[in-house]
């Protein structure tokens, strides 16, 4: 009589991010995945660890050798804050990618024993695979939303593709004189850095560190550039975007006080839908935006649909959840004093505060 079939069980494993074999091994199965987004890239958590000091960490499932999970880590640490796994870091998706029959709790499980050890009290999953019913684990749906269309087959058709009144705006900016750079020069990465700094100042952000930017672009090769809009010759709107899939997602955008009566950042917008469809893209994400804040009806204004979100966070036993949303009542007079720093002061103290943010 033949003994009962036993499906081969996973084992789960820290990946030592040192050896490019492991980490071309975990590019290809997120090159492959359904659902691999950029933030799942080692690329990407490498690039997190090299400009913020936030440790990456990549847990796997194996059976027979080969990889068939794959949770993507950052090691958030904030004074202010305090300390997180986030999958991913600096990310607006990531989480557990699984193959069909994966055992998720245990790999659930083995990333709070990895939260734990590092003493950690959070965990954020940004997407992806969820856990089931676990204590200390909630969901957050429909707080942020996606929003990704197709592109248009040509510039007249991608004009007709959004809606009227964004459409006059749109059309007000081609007539406008600007000169349109694209990049990755110094010069590029200089302009994309004073202007987003300045955008997120206004925003009352503090500003992410420049080697984060660099650490993305450099990884990311030909898979990340930077789109200047210039206005007698001064930057005037910017945006450091991936490419992904046939997908464009304009990800660190932004604009100066004069971008606004300029038309700049529609003008951006639409050369950058120019630039990916010249680069063969199909599809442009424009990323998530808080449920009906001011960047989530622009978005809607440029004809897309949102999707609602959801999230997973983990909290350790005996621990408060981790507050360090910015649209939080907890924080509004801190961005009210941002808004007013000097942006050379903001532009200072920014990175050593958001480095914490992840």
């Amino acid at each position: 009589m033949n003994a009962p079939f036993v499906p081969a069980r996973e084992t789960l494993r820290l990946v030592d991010l040192r050896d490019r074999n492991e980490v071309a091994r975990i590019e290809s199965f997120v090159a492959a995945h359904p659902e691999g987004t950029p933030f799942h890239r080692a690329a990407w958590i490498g690039a997190v660890a090299a400009g913020t000091g936030n440790r990456a960490l990549a847990l796997v499932a194996e059976r027979h050798g080969e990889i068939v999970a794959y949770l993507p880590l950052n090691e958030i640490h904030s004074p202010i804050f305090g300390r997180l796994l986030a999958s991913s870091g600096f990310a607006v998706d990531g989480g557990l990618l699984t193959s069909d029959g994966v055992d998720v709790e245990a790999i659930v499980a083995m990333a709070e024993d990895q939260a734990l050890r590092r003493s950690c009290p959070a965990i954020e999953l940004r997407g992806g695979t969820l856990p089931g019913e676990r204590p200390g684990w909630t969901r957050k749906t429909e707080s942020h939303c996606g929003f990704v269309t197709e592109l248009a087959a040509d510039d007249e058709a991608q004009l007709l593709a959004i809606p009227r009144k964004q459409r006059a705006e749109v059309r007000k900016s081609l007539a406008n004189d600007f000169t349109v750079e694209i990049g990755t020069r110094e010069c590029d990465r200089a302009a994309h850095y004073a202007v987003y700094a300045e955008s997120v100042r206004n925003l009352g952000t503090p500003v992410f560190p420049r080697a984060l930017f660099d650490a993305v672009l450099d990884r990311f090769g030909t898979d990340a550039d930077i789109l200047t809009v210039r206005h007698d010759g001064a930057a005037v709107a910017s945006v450091l975007s991936l490419y992904h899939r046939g997908a464009v997602m304009p990800y660190w955008g932004g604009g100066t006080r004069a971008a606004r009566a300029l038309r700049a950042n529609d003008r951006m917008y639409f050369e950058l839908m120019r630039h990916a469809r010249e680069r063969g893209c199909s599809r442009f994400d424009f990323g998530r935006s808080k449920t009906n804040s001011g960047a989530y009806h622009f978005k809607r204004n440029w004809g897309f649909e949102p999707e609602p979100l959801t999230y997973a966070s983990w909290t350790a036993p005996g621990e408060d959840p981790r507050d360090a949303d910015p649209t939080s009542k907890k924080h509004a007079l801190q961005i009210a004093l941002w808004q007013k720093l000097p942006l050379a002061l903001a532009n200072r103290l920014g990175p050593l505060i958001a480095r914490g943010l992840g």
